[in-house]
């Protein structure tokens, strides 16, 4: 944490519980008494923060009630991570369907994201300008069984899905048992375990025409089994990797790639003319080659 993160805490701190004991800073701040007490001059001697220590309620506080309301701090530039994990999140709220389960409850978060990145040295707005985010080529349907497929995830319990396969033309009727929700490249899939197919299988959301939450329980497959299965192999695709994809890229294009991160288990080396390889395993081409296009 740097030292103006810490000052901003400690300005938060108060203005959020009106006195703060010493030690809830120790504690939080994970700092020494002699830190704290630097932080402490700096914040009122260069900062003129009106904060005093109140002896009968034993903390710190501001001076005045609602003091802190009117005392600022200069900006905070967040981390790269922060930034873009905030920024990640509006973009993803502002695009979920105001029709879906989360619509009424979309605005709110949005203030609050809002408020937080207002303490940066630049308003929310500025900052929204400044760092955008692009999807893939996010599928434009409506997901019409978002919430049924929630609620049975949510509630541990088995879903009857009309699906449709684009890539066989092919309409299946199949009960299933939801494991989990993946956004993947700006559009939605579920993980889960199909009783029809007797295995595990991801199944686009754009693909699902109907769902009904039943009332029988949804069998439980473990993290372990799950990680195995749709985290092996290149992708989104799931299943064992049944193939090995190796790489070779020019000297030119090594200087992007060889900083980039295409599998968990991938293994990598450059040969003696410079170009950079590249090995993983993977289970069907069509998003490899995508990549690669």
């Amino acid at each position: 944490m740097s030292d103006l993160e810490r000052l901003h805490k400690i300005n938060y701190m108060i203005q959020n519980q009106g006195c703060v004991p010493i030690e809830e800073f120790l504690t939080k701040l994970e700092i020494s008494r002699a830190t704290f007490k630097r932080d402490l001059d700096y914040l009122r001697d260069r900062m003129n923060a009106p904060i005093v220590y109140d002896r009968a309620m034993g903390g710190y506080r501001f001076d005045k009630p609602n003091a802190g309301d009117k005392f600022e701090l200069p900006g905070l530039w967040f981390s790269e991570k922060e930034a873009t994990a905030l920024v990640l999140m509006q973009h993803l709220l502002s695009n979920l369907d105001t029709n879906g389960l989360l619509s009424p409850h979309i605005a709110p978060l949005m203030n609050i994201i809002d408020g937080i990145l207002g303490q940066s040295e630049i308003s929310a707005k500025e900052l929204r300008k400044r760092i955008k985010v692009f999807g893939m080529s996010a599928r434009k349907n409506i997901l019409e069984n978002f919430e049924e497929v929630g609620v049975s995830l949510l509630k541990r319990q088995r879903l009857h899905l009309s699906y449709y396969s684009k890539g066989k033309d092919e309409l299946t009727e199949r009960t299933v048992s939801p494991q989990r929700l993946i956004f993947y490249r700006d559009n939605w899939y579920l993980d889960a375990h199909c009783h029809m197919r007797k295995g595990l299988r991801s199944f686009v959301m754009d693909g699902i025409q109907a769902a009904r939450v039943l009332e029988e329980k949804a069998i439980e497959v473990s993290e372990k089994e799950l990680h195995e299965n749709f985290a092996e192999s290149y992708g989104i695709f799931s299943g064992k990797a049944t193939q090995r994809a190796k790489l070779r890229f020019t000297p030119q294009k090594a200087r992007w790639v060889a900083a980039e991160t295409w599998h968990g288990q991938q293994v990598s080396s450059f040969d003696k003319d410079g170009n950079y390889l590249l090995e993983f395993d993977y289970n069907q081409d069509p998003e490899l080659v995508m990549e690669i296009m």
